[in-house]
């Protein structure tokens, strides 16, 4: 397995991890006011405010990218591009989604975009 395969996983348990983050205060009140309830999840997520609703917000975002993230590497292993610029776009990808992540819960829009974009570009990177 390629270092870019394992960044294909990295990026698919990204938006998890945001969902843990946008959860967490609710998990341990689970049918209680206030509390995560399970059975509508996204109900509960919709009455989120502040960082947690940020961090449902990037859980979104992070769905939405991993698409492109996954066809980029895909593409560049079929072309048989260089591994190691695969890799290394890849794991960039992967750290410029963390800061992103942390941009969006700390509401940082500017930064968060230029992060986004640059996100972007690795992406369009492998497909060349």
């Amino acid at each position: 397995m390629t270092i870019a395969n394992i960044c294909i996983l990295v990026a698919c348990a990204l938006p998890i991890a945001c969902a843990g983050i946008a959860k967490a205060k609710g998990l341990g009140k689970i049918d209680r006011p206030g509390g995560y309830d399970n059975r509508e999840p996204r109900a509960y997520l919709s009455q989120l405010t502040g960082w947690r609703a940020r961090a449902n917000a990037a859980q979104a975002n992070s769905f939405e990218a991993l698409p492109l993230f996954i066809a980029a590497v895909l593409v560049a292993q079929q072309a048989q591009a260089p591994q190691g610029r695969t890799d290394t776009l890849a794991m960039a990808f992967i750290a410029l989604r963390l800061v992103y992540i942390a941009l969006y819960i700390a509401n940082q829009g500017m930064l968060r975009s230029l992060v986004w974009f640059l996100g972007l570009l690795c992406c369009v990177a492998m497909f060349f």
